[in-house]
């Protein structure tokens, strides 16, 4: 079907309000005259907008499109996943954002020097970047390629425009223009599935009806509980390894952890973990429900043509436009649904990989930096990988089979990149080099398993999949949506024995298994290398996990637990009442008395060129 004059309208006004929002925030304020105010908001997020815009984050158009899908194939033992939201939201809540918050740092990785030292840092943000440089061409192409193949919406007019205008207010308005305008597209998202939904159910005789029909053709799941991690989706699979790759998104990537530290104050940041979770799980309901109705909808009404393959992500279009076809409008507020979800993930990752880049590769190399030229690379910066993004979108474009493997790239670094802020927060035992070598470790085994599964299942499948094929993933956020990717949905015609066999391991375990080899492997190394020494590490890096989850253990033997750290008691809102300025962490150099300069509104000293090492804490 063709679009109207109403759908293009509709899906301009999503791209002329985003941009809106950007210049609004450009021009207001202090008009981005900061880095604090570029990159974090000056600290001053309310705890809805965050959450928001967390929510927003992850859930991508290759999301919106591929969990239907899987819905659609598979059954609801996928809706399972939502009983990892807890924990997965929890954790985070009340283990990584005080440690991060009080830490006052503006990247990620600048905890990582506080713990081990700059190495680790550099190894840290490089394979972020990295993560992040591969996956965001490829967000912004694929959902693009499948709309193209469904509807002739030209393709590249797409790329080039949503492109261009996500690039435009991420440079202008910073992090306060991305939260708002996520939770603008966030809006976006919930009323065009929720009309997909409305509208199917209604043609097919009411919700009770689709519920029924799909229980008749099986595909109403009940508990599955083997805990077999080589089945794609058991109960134990879903709520057990979805924890640690939720914990991968929501507990230490830059993205999310930006954030929490935009809040104002830690409470924000731990009230927007808990807002999210009854955003994930209604995400996660509209997403099934579009499957079942799409499913139930298949069987009266054939939704692709025999000419045309059977593509999981191009299924999901074909049903919006056959159901939405007699109401103008309508489908052009599924498509500025699913941009919103392209627009929402790639700005995110410009402004991440921007504060990544000058917190972490500029500033240290440049001690002498002013505020303003600061914040004007910061904006040179996002600039320049929206440029990047487009320009990788080209890429994605011309890699024809491999572009899933590119896909695939991004699942395969979260779990470790968990594993090695475990490392660090953890066991204060760890030493750098048990990091370095614990993190490449899990990224070697994390390839291996990926390429090997992807590879296997290609071969199993009898061949490679078409070069313009749009064969993208299910999944329900953006780790998930990588890792799918590995897993071909036709099975191999015999079992796997010995080493084969791990690549037949469920995608949703990816995290546990990768992030649990880093932190073996560095425990190992960091023990045969000598641990690192009591009176070196930080309390405020290390959460003392081990001893409370030992808490009925004597005391003498709960200690022995800490490795000789000893914890600063904490007052009732749990800051640190002790504050730590003798001693500095790791070989860390204090701050000079000729170069140090207090940043506004931080509540610590920060020396030029140095980590952002608190030297003072901030109560709430």
């Amino acid at each position: 079907m063709e679009f109207t004059v109403i759908d293009y309208s509709i899906f301009a006004l999503l791209l002329v309000l985003s941009s809106a929002i950007g210049l609004f925030y450009a021009l207001s304020g202090d008009r981005q005259r900061t880095v604090q105010e570029f990159l974090l908001a000056n600290r001053s997020m309310g705890f809805l907008p965050v959450a928001l815009s967390l929510l927003a984050t992850f859930q991508s158009a290759v999301a919106i499109l591929g969990v239907p899908g899987e819905i659609y194939r598979f059954g609801t033992e996928y809706w399972f996943l939502g009983c990892s939201y807890f924990l997965g939201l929890l954790i985070p809540a009340h283990i990584f954002i005080p440690v991060f918050y009080r830490l006052r740092i503006t990247s990620t990785y600048e905890y990582l020097e506080l713990r081990f030292n700059k190495t680790v840092r550099v190894f840290g943000t490089i394979t972020f970047i990295f993560q992040m440089v591969i996956y965001m061409g490829v967000v912004l192409y694929a959902p693009a390629l499948a709309l193209n193949a469904v509807t002739g919406f030209d393709l590249w007019s797409a790329v080039l425009t949503m492109g261009l205008v996500c690039t435009l207010y991420t440079t202008l308005g910073g992090l306060k223009a991305v939260i708002w305008t996520d939770v603008f597209q966030t809006l976006v998202m919930f009323a065009g599935q929720l009309a997909v939904i409305v509208v199917g159910a209604r043609r097919m005789g009411g919700m009770a009806c689709v519920w029924r029909l799909a229980e008749r053709a099986n595909k109403i799941s009940g508990i599955d509980l083997d805990p077999n991690p080589f089945e794609q989706y058991t109960f134990w699979t879903l709520a057990v390894g979805g924890v640690f790759m939720m914990l991968s998104l929501y507990g230490v990537n830059q993205a999310q952890v930006q954030r929490y530290l935009s809040a104002r104050s830690e409470r924000e940041a731990k009230l927007s973990c808990y807002a999210v979770f009854p955003c994930q799980q209604i995400v996660l309901c509209l997403s099934c429900l579009t499957g079942l109705v799409m499913f139930v909808y298949d069987q009266e009404h054939p939704l692709v043509p025999t000419h045309r393959p059977r593509s999981s992500d191009q299924l999901v279009l074909y049903f919006v436009m056959d159901v939405l076809q007699d109401m103008p409008g309508l489908p052009g507020l599924f498509v500025a649904c699913l941009f919103s979800g392209s627009l929402s993930t790639i700005s995110s990752a410009f402004n991440s990989l921007a504060t990544v880049t000058m917190e972490d590769l500029v500033r240290p190399h440049c001690p002498g930096l002013s505020e303003s030229r600061a914040t004007l690379f910061s904006k040179l910066l996002a600039l320049g990988y929206g440029l990047l993004c487009l320009g990788m979108a080209y890429v994605s474009s011309m890699l024809g089979p491999v572009l899933q493997a590119a896909i695939s790239i991004f699942g395969m670094v979260g779990g470790p990149l968990l594993g090695l802020f475990c490392l660090g927060m953890f066991f204060p035992c760890a030493n750098p080099t048990g990091a370095i070598v614990g993190l490449l470790a899990g990224l070697a085994m994390a390839f291996w398993v990926g390429i090997g599964s992807l590879l296997h299942s290609t071969g199993a499948a009898g061949g490679a999949p078409p070069p313009n094929g749009t064969l993208l993933p299910a999944a329900g956020n953006l780790t998930t949506v990588l890792a799918t990717t590995l897993l071909a949905p036709t099975p191999a015609p015999q079992s796997p024995t010995g080493l084969q066999r791990f690549y037949r391991l469920s995608y949703l375990w990816y995290s546990a298994h990768n992030s649990t080899t880093v932190i073996l492997v560095g425990l190992l190394v960091s023990l045969l290398t000598g641990p690192t020494p009591a009176a070196a590490v930080d309390p405020r890096t290390i959460y003392p996990v081990l001893p409370r989850l030992f808490c009925c253990l004597p005391q003498k033997y709960r200690q022995k637990l800490c490795c000789g750290v000893g914890f600063p008691a904490q007052d009732a809102n749990g800051v640190d009442a002790t504050v730590k300025s003798n001693r500095v962490p790791n070989g860390l150099a204090p701050p000079g008395p000729g170069r140090q300069e207090e940043e506004e509104g931080q509540g610590y000293i920060r020396a030029a060129g140095a980590p952002a090492y608190a030297l003072q804490e901030t109560s709430f």
